[in-house]
Protein backbone atom coordinates (compact mmCIF):
# COMPACT_ATOMS: atom_id res chain seq x y z
CA UNK A 1 0.00 0.00 0.00
CA UNK A 2 1.37 3.45 -0.86
CA UNK A 3 2.00 6.07 1.80
CA UNK A 4 -0.81 8.22 0.46
CA UNK A 5 -3.14 5.27 0.26
CA UNK A 6 -2.33 4.52 3.88
CA UNK A 7 -3.15 8.09 4.85
CA UNK A 8 -6.41 7.97 2.88
CA UNK A 9 -7.40 4.67 4.42
CA UNK A 10 -6.56 6.01 7.85
CA UNK A 11 -8.84 8.97 7.21
CA UNK A 12 -11.72 6.64 6.40
CA UNK A 13 -11.05 4.59 9.51
CA UNK A 14 -10.82 7.70 11.63
CA UNK A 15 -14.17 8.98 10.38
CA UNK A 16 -15.85 5.63 10.93
CA UNK A 17 -14.17 5.48 14.33
CA UNK A 18 -16.37 8.33 15.48
CA UNK A 19 -19.26 5.90 15.51
CA UNK A 20 -17.43 3.24 17.55
CA UNK A 21 -17.82 2.68 21.27
CA UNK A 22 -15.30 4.03 23.73
CA UNK A 23 -13.87 0.52 24.06
CA UNK A 24 -12.39 0.86 20.59
CA UNK A 25 -9.76 3.40 21.70
CA UNK A 26 -6.88 0.99 20.85
CA UNK A 27 -8.11 0.87 17.26
CA UNK A 28 -8.22 4.65 16.99
CA UNK A 29 -4.76 4.84 18.56
CA UNK A 30 -3.39 2.45 15.95
CA UNK A 31 -4.94 4.53 13.15
CA UNK A 32 -3.43 7.74 14.51
CA UNK A 33 -0.04 6.05 14.77
CA UNK A 34 -0.18 4.99 11.11
CA UNK A 35 -1.15 8.51 10.04
CA UNK A 36 1.81 9.95 11.95
CA UNK A 37 4.23 7.53 10.34
CA UNK A 38 2.89 8.24 6.84
CA UNK A 39 2.99 12.02 7.32
CA UNK A 40 6.59 12.25 8.57
CA UNK A 41 8.06 9.62 6.25
CA UNK A 42 6.33 11.01 3.19
CA UNK A 43 7.39 14.61 3.82
CA UNK A 44 11.01 13.52 4.36
CA UNK A 45 10.98 11.56 1.10
CA UNK A 46 9.43 14.52 -0.76
CA UNK A 47 12.49 16.55 0.21
CA UNK A 48 14.85 13.74 -0.83
CA UNK A 49 16.22 13.49 2.70
CA UNK A 50 17.41 10.43 4.62
CA UNK A 51 16.69 9.86 8.29
CA UNK A 52 20.33 10.80 8.90
CA UNK A 53 19.77 14.16 7.16
CA UNK A 54 16.72 15.03 9.26
CA UNK A 55 18.40 13.88 12.47
CA UNK A 56 21.33 16.19 11.70
CA UNK A 57 18.95 19.11 11.16
CA UNK A 58 17.28 18.39 14.49
CA UNK A 59 20.54 17.85 16.34
CA UNK A 60 19.50 14.42 17.61
CA UNK A 61 20.68 10.88 16.97
CA UNK A 62 19.50 8.89 13.97
CA UNK A 63 18.00 6.36 16.34
CA UNK A 64 16.03 9.07 18.13
CA UNK A 65 14.63 10.45 14.88
CA UNK A 66 13.81 6.92 13.74
CA UNK A 67 11.69 6.61 16.86
CA UNK A 68 9.94 9.89 16.00
CA UNK A 69 9.09 8.60 12.54
CA UNK A 70 7.90 5.26 13.93
CA UNK A 71 5.63 7.04 16.39
CA UNK A 72 7.59 5.94 19.45
CA UNK A 73 7.34 9.32 21.19
CA UNK A 74 5.95 9.59 24.71
CA UNK A 75 5.03 13.27 24.40
CA UNK A 76 5.01 15.78 21.56
CA UNK A 77 5.65 19.21 23.08
CA UNK A 78 5.45 22.47 21.15
CA UNK A 79 9.23 22.93 20.96
CA UNK A 80 9.70 19.45 19.50
CA UNK A 81 6.94 19.98 16.92
CA UNK A 82 8.31 23.36 15.87
CA UNK A 83 11.77 21.88 15.38
CA UNK A 84 10.29 19.05 13.33
CA UNK A 85 8.29 21.43 11.12
CA UNK A 86 11.40 23.51 10.46
CA UNK A 87 13.57 20.47 9.72
CA UNK A 88 11.00 19.18 7.22
CA UNK A 89 10.60 22.64 5.61
CA UNK A 90 6.86 22.63 6.19
CA UNK A 91 4.59 25.35 4.91
CA UNK A 92 2.05 27.02 7.16
CA UNK A 93 -0.65 24.64 5.96
CA UNK A 94 1.58 21.58 6.36
CA UNK A 95 2.50 22.72 9.87
CA UNK A 96 -1.19 22.99 10.70
CA UNK A 97 -1.79 19.38 9.67
CA UNK A 98 1.34 18.25 11.49
CA UNK A 99 -0.24 19.49 14.71
CA UNK A 100 -3.67 18.11 13.85
CA UNK A 101 -2.32 14.62 13.06
CA UNK A 102 0.27 14.35 15.83
CA UNK A 103 -1.46 16.08 18.75
CA UNK A 104 -5.01 16.74 17.52
CA UNK A 105 -4.92 20.52 17.98
CA UNK A 106 -4.02 23.67 16.09
CA UNK A 107 -0.52 25.17 16.35
CA UNK A 108 -0.16 28.23 18.57
CA UNK A 109 -1.23 31.43 16.85
CA UNK A 110 2.21 32.93 17.32
CA UNK A 111 3.76 30.17 15.18
CA UNK A 112 1.56 30.57 12.15
CA UNK A 113 3.54 31.86 9.23
CA UNK A 114 2.26 34.79 7.22
CA UNK A 115 1.59 34.71 3.51
CA UNK A 116 4.89 36.58 3.08
CA UNK A 117 6.72 33.26 3.56
CA UNK A 118 5.66 32.34 0.03
CA UNK A 119 7.21 35.45 -1.49
CA UNK A 120 10.81 35.76 -2.74
CA UNK A 121 13.39 37.60 -0.67
CA UNK A 122 14.11 40.25 -3.30
CA UNK A 123 12.07 43.38 -2.33
CA UNK A 124 11.25 44.30 -5.93
CA UNK A 125 10.00 40.80 -6.68
CA UNK A 126 7.95 40.76 -3.47
CA UNK A 127 6.29 44.06 -4.40
CA UNK A 128 5.57 42.77 -7.89
CA UNK A 129 3.96 39.58 -6.59
CA UNK A 130 1.85 41.50 -4.08
CA UNK A 131 0.49 43.61 -6.93
CA UNK A 132 0.13 40.51 -9.08
CA UNK A 133 -1.93 38.90 -6.33
CA UNK A 134 -4.26 41.93 -6.39
CA UNK A 135 -4.50 41.59 -10.17
CA UNK A 136 -5.35 37.90 -9.88
CA UNK A 137 -8.04 38.70 -7.32
CA UNK A 138 -9.76 40.96 -9.85
CA UNK A 139 -10.21 37.98 -12.23
CA UNK A 140 -13.62 36.26 -11.81
CA UNK A 141 -12.24 32.85 -12.80
CA UNK A 142 -10.14 30.43 -10.73
CA UNK A 143 -6.50 31.44 -11.10
CA UNK A 144 -3.30 30.28 -9.41
CA UNK A 145 0.47 30.70 -9.65
CA UNK A 146 2.81 27.69 -9.55
CA UNK A 147 6.50 26.92 -9.88
CA UNK A 148 8.03 24.11 -11.96
CA UNK A 149 7.18 21.58 -9.23
CA UNK A 150 3.50 22.66 -9.24
CA UNK A 151 3.95 24.13 -5.76
CA UNK A 152 1.29 26.84 -5.48
CA UNK A 153 2.51 30.35 -4.61
CA UNK A 154 -0.68 32.40 -5.06
CA UNK A 155 -4.39 31.74 -5.55
CA UNK A 156 -7.40 34.00 -5.96
CA UNK A 157 -10.80 33.77 -4.26
CA UNK A 158 -12.40 32.10 -7.28
CA UNK A 159 -9.82 29.29 -7.05
CA UNK A 160 -10.48 28.86 -3.34
CA UNK A 161 -14.23 28.73 -4.01
CA UNK A 162 -13.86 26.05 -6.68
CA UNK A 163 -12.00 23.77 -4.25
CA UNK A 164 -13.80 24.77 -1.06
CA UNK A 165 -15.37 21.34 -0.57
CA UNK A 166 -12.01 19.51 -0.72
CA UNK A 167 -11.24 17.78 2.57
CA UNK A 168 -7.94 18.17 4.43
CA UNK A 169 -4.97 16.12 3.30
CA UNK A 170 -1.38 16.17 4.62
CA UNK A 171 0.37 16.93 1.31
CA UNK A 172 -2.07 16.98 -1.62
CA UNK A 173 -4.20 20.08 -1.14
CA UNK A 174 -4.96 22.08 -4.30
CA UNK A 175 -3.42 25.30 -2.94
CA UNK A 176 -0.30 23.50 -1.74
CA UNK A 177 0.81 21.40 -4.72
CA UNK A 178 -1.62 21.18 -7.61
CA UNK A 179 -0.05 18.13 -9.26
CA UNK A 180 -0.20 16.11 -6.05
CA UNK A 181 -3.82 17.16 -5.62
CA UNK A 182 -4.77 15.94 -9.10
CA UNK A 183 -2.92 12.65 -8.74
CA UNK A 184 -3.46 11.70 -5.11
CA UNK A 185 -6.24 13.55 -3.35
CA UNK A 186 -9.34 11.35 -2.89
CA UNK A 187 -11.61 14.34 -3.60
CA UNK A 188 -9.96 15.34 -6.89
CA UNK A 189 -12.38 13.33 -9.01
CA UNK A 190 -15.32 15.03 -7.31
CA UNK A 191 -14.20 18.42 -8.64
CA UNK A 192 -12.40 17.52 -11.88
CA UNK A 193 -14.59 15.96 -14.61
CA UNK A 194 -13.22 12.85 -16.35
CA UNK A 195 -10.49 12.94 -13.75
CA UNK A 196 -8.24 10.12 -14.93
CA UNK A 197 -8.14 10.58 -18.74
CA UNK A 198 -8.56 14.37 -18.88
CA UNK A 199 -6.51 15.50 -15.89
CA UNK A 200 -4.20 12.76 -14.59
CA UNK A 201 -2.69 11.53 -17.84
CA UNK A 202 -1.87 14.98 -19.36
CA UNK A 203 -0.39 16.17 -16.07
CA UNK A 204 1.65 12.98 -15.77
CA UNK A 205 2.98 13.66 -19.28
CA UNK A 206 3.91 17.22 -18.27
CA UNK A 207 5.53 15.90 -15.12
CA UNK A 208 7.59 13.41 -17.15
CA UNK A 209 8.86 16.28 -19.30
CA UNK A 210 9.69 18.40 -16.23
CA UNK A 211 11.56 15.52 -14.58
CA UNK A 212 13.52 14.87 -17.79
CA UNK A 213 14.52 18.54 -17.85
CA UNK A 214 15.48 18.63 -14.13
CA UNK A 215 16.28 15.02 -13.15
CA UNK A 216 18.08 16.02 -9.93
CA UNK A 217 15.36 18.29 -8.57
CA UNK A 218 14.46 16.99 -5.06
CA UNK A 219 10.84 18.14 -5.27
CA UNK A 220 10.23 16.39 -8.59
CA UNK A 221 12.06 13.29 -7.36
CA UNK A 222 9.75 13.26 -4.34
CA UNK A 223 6.69 13.29 -6.58
CA UNK A 224 8.22 10.51 -8.67
CA UNK A 225 8.60 8.44 -5.52
CA UNK A 226 4.97 9.02 -4.61
CA UNK A 227 3.91 7.89 -8.08
CA UNK A 228 6.00 4.73 -7.74
CA UNK A 229 4.27 3.93 -4.43
CA UNK A 230 0.83 4.09 -6.05
CA UNK A 231 0.33 1.05 -8.34
CA UNK A 232 -2.35 2.75 -10.45
CA UNK A 233 -0.37 5.96 -11.00
CA UNK A 234 2.84 4.01 -11.64
CA UNK A 235 1.13 2.01 -14.37
CA UNK A 236 -0.34 5.18 -15.85
CA UNK A 237 3.07 6.87 -15.77
CA UNK A 238 5.08 4.00 -17.26
CA UNK A 239 2.59 2.63 -19.79
CA UNK A 240 -0.43 4.91 -20.09
CA UNK A 241 1.43 8.14 -20.79
CA UNK A 242 3.64 6.76 -23.64
CA UNK A 243 0.59 5.15 -25.27
CA UNK A 244 -1.40 8.38 -24.90
CA UNK A 245 1.42 10.49 -26.40
CA UNK A 246 1.71 8.07 -29.32
CA UNK A 247 -2.02 8.30 -29.96
CA UNK A 248 -2.46 12.06 -29.56
CA UNK A 249 1.01 13.55 -30.00
CA UNK A 250 3.19 15.57 -27.63
CA UNK A 251 1.16 18.71 -28.30
CA UNK A 252 -1.78 17.13 -26.46
CA UNK A 253 0.21 17.33 -23.22
CA UNK A 254 0.21 21.12 -23.28
CA UNK A 255 -2.02 22.60 -20.62
CA UNK A 256 -2.44 25.95 -22.36
CA UNK A 257 -5.68 25.94 -24.34
CA UNK A 258 -6.91 22.56 -23.10
CA UNK A 259 -10.68 22.37 -22.63
CA UNK A 260 -11.61 20.39 -19.53
CA UNK A 261 -14.56 19.97 -17.21
CA UNK A 262 -15.09 20.79 -13.54
CA UNK A 263 -17.90 20.36 -11.04
CA UNK A 264 -18.25 23.67 -9.27
CA UNK A 265 -19.68 23.58 -5.72
CA UNK A 266 -21.69 26.72 -6.49
CA UNK A 267 -24.94 25.39 -8.04
CA UNK A 268 -25.07 28.49 -10.22
CA UNK A 269 -22.10 27.01 -12.08
CA UNK A 270 -22.57 23.28 -11.51
CA UNK A 271 -20.90 21.19 -14.20
CA UNK A 272 -18.85 23.70 -16.14
CA UNK A 273 -16.56 23.65 -19.12
CA UNK A 274 -13.23 25.36 -18.53
CA UNK A 275 -10.44 26.38 -20.84
CA UNK A 276 -7.01 26.02 -19.23
CA UNK A 277 -5.05 29.21 -19.94
CA UNK A 278 -1.39 29.46 -18.93
CA UNK A 279 0.85 32.49 -19.08
CA UNK A 280 4.20 33.64 -17.76
CA UNK A 281 5.60 37.08 -18.48
CA UNK A 282 9.31 37.89 -18.27
CA UNK A 283 9.23 38.77 -14.56
CA UNK A 284 7.26 35.64 -13.64
CA UNK A 285 9.66 33.54 -15.73
CA UNK A 286 12.59 35.10 -13.90
CA UNK A 287 11.04 33.97 -10.61
CA UNK A 288 10.17 30.54 -12.03
CA UNK A 289 6.39 30.99 -11.90
CA UNK A 290 3.56 30.24 -14.32
CA UNK A 291 -0.01 31.38 -13.91
CA UNK A 292 -2.93 29.12 -14.75
CA UNK A 293 -6.52 30.25 -15.10
CA UNK A 294 -9.69 28.18 -15.59
CA UNK A 295 -11.96 30.21 -17.86
CA UNK A 296 -15.37 28.79 -16.97
CA UNK A 297 -18.48 28.51 -19.12
CA UNK A 298 -21.49 26.21 -19.12
CA UNK A 299 -21.00 23.05 -21.23
CA UNK A 300 -23.22 22.64 -24.27
CA UNK A 301 -26.60 21.22 -23.35
CA UNK A 302 -26.14 21.89 -19.63
CA UNK A 303 -27.82 25.03 -18.26
CA UNK A 304 -25.53 26.98 -15.97
CA UNK A 305 -28.29 28.54 -13.92
CA UNK A 306 -28.07 32.14 -12.72
CA UNK A 307 -24.44 33.25 -13.00
CA UNK A 308 -22.46 34.23 -9.94
CA UNK A 309 -21.54 37.87 -9.40
CA UNK A 310 -18.06 37.29 -10.85
CA UNK A 311 -19.40 35.49 -13.89
CA UNK A 312 -22.01 38.19 -14.46
CA UNK A 313 -19.30 40.84 -14.38
CA UNK A 314 -17.26 38.85 -16.89
CA UNK A 315 -20.26 38.56 -19.23
CA UNK A 316 -20.99 42.29 -19.11
CA UNK A 317 -17.54 43.07 -20.49
CA UNK A 318 -17.31 40.94 -23.62
CA UNK A 319 -13.69 40.94 -24.85
CA UNK A 320 -12.94 40.84 -28.56
CA UNK A 321 -9.88 41.07 -30.75
CA UNK A 322 -9.41 44.65 -31.92
CA UNK A 323 -8.09 43.43 -35.27
CA UNK A 324 -11.29 41.46 -35.90
CA UNK A 325 -14.48 43.48 -36.52
CA UNK A 326 -17.48 42.39 -34.46
CA UNK A 327 -20.16 40.36 -36.15
CA UNK A 328 -23.38 42.14 -36.99
CA UNK A 329 -26.34 41.27 -34.75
Amino acid sequence: MSHLAAVGQSGVLARSGQERLAGDEPVRGAVRSERRKALLRQRREELGLSQEDVAARLGISVRAYGNWERGLVKEWNDRKLLSLAQALEMSDRQRFWLFRVLVDRDPPQSWRASEDCRLPEDPAQRDYLRDYAAFMESVPYPSFLVDHRWDVALTNSAFDQLFQSVRPHPTALPDDNFLRFVLFHPDAAAVLEDHEPSWCVPLLAQFAAALAACPDDPGLQGIRQEISHDPFMEAAYRFGVPHWLTAYGSEAARSDGAVLGVRHPDPRWGRARCRFVSESGPLLQEMGFTRFTFVLSAPQGVPAGPPSAGAAAAQQVRPRLRAVPPLAD
